[in-house]
């Protein structure tokens, strides 16, 4: 029999990333020559809804674009992944998202945001779209739109009994423990030393780190470390999940597709153990590859590299 196709819909970001290539970052005041640039499909919210599509699942998209030209190129890439764009509207006057990437030649990366039009979702765009979260197996928020609206999302969610995720990036300068109310939150270990106020630099840090995030109200608690793998909090529970064995070429877009992927297995599979160790993988593959939505791997490669 076939297994039904999780329904994840997505809150967030969509931006255009304009992701500059080079040997290193350059120091205050310098000007260096990068080896290449160019332009991808990005946002937090769009890459997770491009990695749960490729995972296989079907996926909702409420969020804005603006006016500009970028909309249409944002909007026609989520819908060759067959992502229901219906949630998302269209801003007068305003410019789409825009994220401005420079990539080192260790994969690391440095990125400046301009809001645009995500920074205009509102309540009322949230409330017209209860419908796409109140039939969702899980719904998937990042930071990049308004805190009003994700809380909102969160509400509703909450009400109809639908699992939310939260990747709180990027971590707001005042962070409120009202988003702790989700069912699971995933940072990365900079996000998560500043939701706690202590450095995580250690696989201990990381356990003490998640224990307080659960004792702060979130149930289920994942913190992704690079290299060094992830820490999942679960059932009173620690789990240690070594990192796949990669050459990291971007690591921009690791975290959308793990947070991405992990809502969809945790859909199919209500075991977040298995879930952790399927977003492993699915970050390991965007990690290993170029750009933000292209490094993206399909189910048949995340399975590739085991579960």
């Amino acid at each position: 029999m076939n297994q039904k196709r999780p329904q994840i819909t997505v809150v967030g970001s969509i931006n255009m990333d304009l992701v500059v290539c080079c040997d290193r970052f350059a120091r205050p005041g310098e000007t260096i020559t990068a080896s290449s640039s160019s332009e991808i499909s990005g946002g937090k919210g769009a890459n997770q809804a491009v990695a749960a599509a490729l995972a296989g699942s079907d996926v909702r998209m409420v969020g804005r674009v603006g006016d500009d030209a970028f909309a249409g190129t944002l909007l026609n890439n989520l819908r060759l992944h067959d992502i229901d764009c219906d949630g998302v509207s269209e801003t007068q006057d305003c410019p789409s998202g825009l994220a401005v990437v420079t990539v080192e030649a260790s994969g690391q990366n440095a990125i400046m945001l301009v809001q645009g039009a995500n920074g205009r979702v509102t309540q009322q765009d949230i409330e017209s779209q209860r419908n796409a979260i109140e039939t969702a197996d899980v719904v998937l928020l990042q930071l990049e739109i308004p805190l009003d609206a994700v809380l909102a999302t969160i509400a509703i969610a909450k009400q109809a009994g639908v699992r939310t995720i939260l990747d709180p990036a990027p971590a707001p300068r005042v962070w409120s423990d009202e988003l702790l109310d989700v069912d699971l939150v995933c940072p990365n270990e900079t996000e998560a030393a500043a939701i706690t106020g202590r450095p995580v630099e250690t696989i201990e840090d990381a356990n003490n780190a998640a224990q307080e995030l659960h004792r702060r109200g979130c149930k289920n608690v994942v913190i992704t470390l690079g290299d060094r793998g992830s820490v999942l909090y679960t059932n009173n529970t620690l789990h240690h999940f070594t990192a796949h064995k990669i050459t990291a070429v971007d690591t921009t877009a690791a975290g959308d597709a793990f947070a991405g992927a992990l809502g969809v297995r945790w859909a199919e599979t209500n075991d977040l153990a298995k879930a952790v160790r399927f977003a492993s993988a699915a970050g390991a593959i965007a990690a290993s590859r170029h750009g933000a939505q292209p490094s993206m791997g399909t189910r048949s490669m995340i399975e590739g590299r085991g579960e």
